[in-house]
């Protein structure tokens, strides 16, 4: 009995135990070639007014547009880590910086890094606790036209899902998702 008392403690004890071996990250990891062109995103028509930001897909990519106070127009992943809400949601600061409308994070424009505390306000505090700060990637982004164009990875989706089905039953049966 006591030995059954003592193992229980010892495993309660280990489950919440730091892990440092685990690396938490809310970045995707795709394999594949890659292929960088430049693609629409939106209208210019729907761009923003200065220190604001909208929401667009360019390649199959959540992207965030964001223009800054002195008008200067940014291309961010439009996905906040850690719980990917919409970064587009977000306030755009005269500091170069947008913040997310949740958790508090900012994120630089140019960088796509982390600017001062990792998810500082809120329910922040206590979700910011169990993943490593981590920023949102950046997109080169041009006007041609009517058109707002950022540079992605078109093949990035593709190259993400490749792997997908490996090893996994789809709905007909069949393990490498393949239809009859």
């Amino acid at each position: 009995m006591k030995l059954a008392v003592f193992a229980t403690l010892v495993a309660g004890t280990a489950a919440f135990a730091p892990a440092s071996q685990i690396k938490r990250s809310t970045a995707l990891n795709a394999v594949g070639k890659q292929k960088l062109q430049y693609v629409p995103c939106i209208s210019t028509d729907d761009l923003p007014a200065p220190g604001s930001a909208t929401s667009g897909v360019a390649g199959g990519l959540a992207i965030c547009i964001a223009v800054d106070p002195a008008g200067k127009v940014y291309a961010l992943g439009d996905k906040c880590p850690p719980v990917n809400q919409p970064l587009s949601f977000g306030n755009v600061n005269d500091d170069g910086t947008i913040q997310d409308p949740v958790l508090g994070t900012k994120f630089s424009l140019k960088t796509g890094e982390v600017v001062g505390n990792w998810c500082p306000a809120g329910i922040g505090k206590l979700i910011g606790g169990l993943f490593d700060p981590v920023g949102v990637p950046v997109y080169p982004v041009k006007a041609k036209g009517k058109t707002v164009e950022v540079q992605v990875d078109v093949n990035y989706k593709a190259n993400f899902e490749a792997n997908y089905w490996s090893g996994l039953l789809d709905a007909q049966g069949k393990a490498n998702g393949k239809y009859y």
